[in-house]
């Protein structure tokens, strides 16, 4: 079975509306600024914001490795490990599902 392409690279325009399926289908809004995208053989399957890791990632594949790797090259990017304002994946998820169903 051959290996999955993986692509970390900034979005451009192009991208708007691969960047709003992705968000659509995590229920999320489309992080605003300077955006980088994670393709698996060809597809977009998510988005971080550089500057505070902001993601949004399609939820019914495991998306956890390509967050891991868009925010570590969003760190490489920046300059500077952003200490502080970086949430885990976990941490947005709850951050997420309280926002969107605030009895939880």
């Amino acid at each position: 079975m051959p290996a999955d392409t993986i692509v970390i690279r900034h979005a451009d325009p192009t991208d708007a509306a691969a960047i709003e399926r992705v968000a659509g289908l995590d229920s999320a809004r489309v992080p605003e600024g300077d955006l980088l995208v994670a393709e698996v053989d060809g597809t977009i399957r998510a988005a971080l914001r550089v500057d505070d890791h902001a993601v949004v990632a399609d939820p019914f594949v495991r998306s956890a490795g390509l967050i891991d790797l868009l925010a570590a090259r969003a760190e490489h990017v920046h300059g500077r490990r952003a200490a502080g304002t970086r949430l885990s994946h976990m941490a947005q998820l709850w951050h997420r599902a309280t926002v969107l169903r605030p009895s939880v």
